[in-house]
């Protein structure tokens, strides 16, 4: 969702750079890998450790070390939820696939490494009216990206085999949680690089993509889509 049907990645980076900043560390390229496409508690464990706020190493402090990673992922998740919930931009041709993929009635979800109260907030908001069959948040499965559980769990939801559907994805994260669960991946980068990989296409833009595309994806063709429009 983030970063790849709603432009929601640059509104996650400037709340993990105002929630840095408060804590004392000035957000930089090095630490993206840490903050893009990346949970709620994994940016807050991450920003906790690189401020010196992590009370872990010191003995018999556990409990304080949930205290603050609890402290540090409400203050992320209630900024992002608030600038989300102003409004975010449909990524280019998002809004198209979508209506396509309703006109074909061909099933398609959302699953989301954000927090339900943010997924809930696009879906009605920048998101309202689309035909999700289900969406899933970070808090519907045990792990969730970069692991594979989410994506299994929604083949399960849809009583597919995972090699049978395509996941649409911006970040490393979230491709790798789709190619582990066994989906055909089509790549859109957003903010981050994404490596190649035996069962990932790549796309400029969602306005390359059509039905044809990601029937492909599923056939596992010329890893880069080759378009027509100048670069």
């Amino acid at each position: 969702m983030d970063g790849t049907l709603v432009d929601t990645e640059v509104l996650w980076w400037e709340t993990a750079r105002e929630v840095a900043a408060g804590l004392g560390h000035r957000l930089s390229d090095a630490d993206a890998p840490e903050v893009v496409g990346r949970a709620v508690a994994d940016t807050a464990a991450h920003l906790i450790g690189v401020t010196g706020q992590d009370p872990s190493a010191a003995p018999g402090t556990a409990a304080d070390r949930a205290v603050a990673l609890e402290r540090t992922a409400a203050e992320l998740t209630d900024s992002f939820f608030r600038k989300v919930d102003a409004g975010a931009p449909l990524r280019p041709g998002a809004a198209a696939l979508l209506a396509s993929l309703e006109a074909a009635g061909v099933p398609f979800a959302l699953v989301s490494a954000s927090p339900r109260s943010v997924v809930d907030a696009v879906v009605a908001g920048s998101l309202a009216g689309v035909g999700f069959a289900f969406t899933l948040s970070a808090e519907d499965t045990v792990r969730t990206k970069p692991h594979p559980d989410p994506y299994r769990a929604a083949a399960e939801r849809f009583a597919a085999d995972p090699a049978a559907c395509v996941a649409v994805e911006d970040s490393p994260d979230g491709t790798a949680s789709a190619d582990a669960a066994g989906c055909a991946v089509l790549v859109v980068p957003s903010l981050l690089r994404v490596a190649p990989g035996r069962a990932r296409t790549f796309a400029r833009s969602l306005e390359e993509v059509d039905l044809r595309v990601l029937s492909d994806c599923l056939r596992r063709p010329d890893p880069e889509i080759r378009s027509s429009k100048p670069a």
